[in-house]
């Protein structure tokens, strides 16, 4: 009988929910602390570098854009900005715009229009 009375009790401990045994960056009840505050500057401040790859892509080609120092929403709206100058799709991965095919030339061209430091970069 006293091992059904501790049975009940340890059932009860686990039912409470916070089952966390070890967390590093404190609770993860906020979780804007452990967000990454990014200081966006303005586009005459940024060097960017366009790159045209096809590492890890199955030999499709694909324009990179990297050095960005600004918020994702504004990462989004430059990246629509620039697949519809272009004509193709992409993505944003890691602070860095990918745009299907290579674009060097034209990017680099819309993105200086647009107030930006770009360069191609690579070979």
């Amino acid at each position: 009988m006293a091992s059904s009375k501790s049975k009940n009790k340890s059932s009860d401990s686990h039912s409470s929910g916070n089952r966390i045994v070890y967390s590093e960056f404190g609770s993860t009840s906020t979780p804007t602390a452990v967000e990454r505050s990014v200081q966006e500057l303005p586009p005459n401040q940024q060097n960017l570098r366009v790159q045209a790859s096809r590492k890890g892509r199955k030999g499709k080609t694909v324009t990179v854009i990297t050095g960005f120092q600004v918020k994702p929403e504004t990462l989004t709206q430059l990246l629509k900005q620039l697949k519809n100058q272009c004509g193709s799709g992409g993505t944003v991965k890691d602070d860095s715009l990918e745009i299907q095919g290579d674009h060097t030339q034209k990017l680099v061209e819309v993105l200086i229009q647009l107030g930006y430091k770009a360069k191609i970069s690579g070979g």
